[in-house]
Parts: structure tokens; sequence; C-alpha cells
């Protein structure tokens, strides 16, 4: 896969029901990629019709689980994100077997906040047993199933 075709491939796993919604896409690990991926999620929040401070904190889960995949993961990038039963999931999978964890930073750092925010703002967090994806998971705004 060239670095052009590697950019977004949308495409849900499996069919979901109509009160749901998925996308999916692999990337090249490059730290532009942060901000496109910011961008998707926002695009299909508001296609879902998902807005508000709660929206806000969905695109700064992914900006930090995609931040920490690019600068530790190995190989290709995987996001997807869904909705479905009251829940929206974010997981990202990078191919590095070390699990992410929270960490404590000092005031001066420059970097190490970021499954610190992840776990402020979403409901639950946490890596799949093999160390590859790790997850966030947020209740859906009101009127979402």
């Amino acid at each position: 896969m060239t670095p052009a075709t590697s950019f977004a491939s949308a495409a849900p796993a499996k069919p979901l029901p109509q009160t749901a919604g998925a996308f999916e896409v692999s990337f090249t690990p490059d730290k532009t990629r942060v901000r496109h991926m910011r961008t998707i999620t926002t695009a299909f929040l508001r296609k879902w019709d998902m807005g508000g401070p709660q929206a806000d904190y969905i695109v700064l889960a992914v900006s930090e689980l995609v931040t920490n995949a690019v600068q530790h993961g190995y190989g290709e990038i995987g996001l997807r994100v869904r909705y479905a039963a009251g829940e929206l999931r974010i997981e990202v999978s990078d191919g590095n077997p070390k699990p992410a964890e929270r960490r404590s930073a000092d005031d001066d750092d420059e970097s190490g906040r970021g499954m610190f925010i992840v776990d402020f703002f979403s409901n639950d967090w946490g890596v799949s047993e093999d160390g590859t994806t790790t997850w966030a998971a947020f209740r859906a705004p009101a009127g979402r199933s």
C-alpha cells in the first residue's frame, strides 16, 4: 500500500444496525495523520449529529491515542470509531505489544499526559490482551443509541 492509498479507507468491519455508526481507517505512522484523524472523526461525529463538549472530548481522545500510536507503534496504524447501544468506542491499533499506560508527568515535561487525558474524559479505557490496541469508551450523547 502506498502512502497515498493507505490514508483513509472508511469501512465498517461488519454490518451494523441502522441505529449504530462506525468508521475504520488505516494509515502510515506520520505525525500529520493525527490532524487528519481528528478531522475525519469530527466529520463523522457531525454526520451522526453528535456535538458539544462530549464530541470535543472524543476528538481529543482520538488525538491522544493516535499520537501515542505514531510515536510508539510499529507499522501501519488503525483507527476504529463506532457507536451502538449508547456507547461510542475508539480503538487504535499500532502493532506494539507494549501496552499504553497512564503515567505521571512533571509540570515541566512536554509530553506524558496523553493517557491521563483519555482516562479523565472517557468513561473507561483499556488495552487489548496482546497490547497492540488501546481503546476508550464514551457514553453516546443524548438521542444517540
